[in-house]
């Protein structure tokens, strides 16, 4: 049986999915209780959270919870509700909250059901939000996740591990076209044709090492000379479909933006293009509408005449000192606004 419990057959749809596969990822959590993952930007996001009214602040992405911890012991009126889809992160956060007293909330979902979860735990507003958007360090590190290119493992890149859909079945079930519109889209890959191609002739693709060579293979060889591993691109934009990240990513930002009490503010780390996009339009689309963010929450019940909210200026990139301990942080962006008007 492949690492992670999940077993395959030679026909690439008929898996079986063994019932150890959360008992699997609870006892490697146990055995790396500390969940380790370095938050980028910590500093900033430290800084400018410390402006906000006092309150909840929503950490979106909670992860290894790096920068809920640091916001947490750095000011004690505050408290952060938590949320991931990964169990992995949700066990952690169960591990670490007694040391804040009461201050670390959680709940186990998707970001775009903030509303939901706040209602949920009867948090009425919030002081702002965090999304640090992507994978963390430790799901790339644990091979049987199937996030990485660099470790062999199943094709799965499931953030939230009791859903179905996997990357086994982007890969081994899109059409060619289908498969380099992904790839094109949520990675920018110019040469997502070919590698679509060769993926669907190489079918049955099973591990993350069978595909990172076969669109090593696909990829001219003086392109695959520069820009680091020529299976990163690839690996991201699966990744992206499998959890629909770019697909939610407005709605939980557009409803994180109505849940916030005036002063709050929401900080957005995006780590690519597309990601960049979606929050960018997100914040323009806050700016000069704000009547598509407030109509539907079930937190504002009027719309403002007046601007909703404003942009803040911070350093939009890591700092090189940061960037050579954190190699991570080299292609993050923060983007931040702040709460003016209801």
């Amino acid at each position: 049986m492949p690492a992670g419990g999940l077993q395959y057959s030679e026909a690439p749809y008929e898996r079986v999915h063994a019932d150890e596969r959360r008992e699997l990822l609870m006892n490697s959590l146990a055995a790396n209780s500390t969940f380790n993952h370095e938050p980028v930007m910590a500093n900033e996001i430290t800084e400018l959270f410390g402006a906000v009214p006092h309150g909840v602040v929503v950490d979106a992405t909670l992860g290894g919870a790096g920068h809920t911890m640091r916001l947490l012991t750095t000011y004690p009126w505050m408290s952060v509700f938590g949320i991931d889809q990964d169990p992995m992160a949700i066990e952690h956060a169960r591990k670490v909250s007694p040391q804040f007293d009461g201050r670390l909330m959680f709940h186990q979902g998707r970001f775009d059901g903030v509303s939901e979860f706040l209602q949920m735990h009867h948090v009425p507003e919030i002081s702002g939000a965090l999304f640090d958007l992507g994978v963390s360090s430790p799901q790339f590190d644990e091979a049987d996740r199937g996030f990485s290119y660099r470790n062999d493992g199943p094709l799965d890149m499931r953030m939230d591990t009791t859903q179905e859909f996997s990357a086994l079945d982007v890969v081994n079930g899109y059409e060619v076209q289908q498969l380099a519109d992904v790839l094109r889209d949520h990675a920018d890959e110019r040469f997502a044709f070919r590698i679509a191609k060769a993926i669907v002739a190489a079918r049955p693709v099973m591990t993350t090492s069978a595909l990172a060579e076969i669109v090593a293979n696909a990829i001219p060889a003086p392109a695959r000379r520069t820009g680091g591993h020529p299976a990163k691109r690839t690996f991201q934009a699966i990744r992206i479909e499998v959890n629909k990240e770019l697909e939610i990513l407005p709605k939980a930002i557009s409803d994180a933006i109505a849940a916030t009490q005036v002063g709050g503010r929401i900080a957005v780390l995006s780590y690519h293009s597309g990601e960049d996009r979606i929050v960018k339009q997100a914040f323009r689309d806050a700016e000069t509408r704000p009547g598509v963010t407030t109509i539907a929450s079930p937190f504002q019940h009027h719309l403002s005449s007046g601007k909703l909210v404003k942009k803040v200026r911070v350093a939009e990139h890591a700092s090189a000192e940061e960037i050579e301990r954190n190699p991570r942080a080299s292609s993050a962006r923060l983007r931040v606004i702040e709460k003016v008007g209801c």
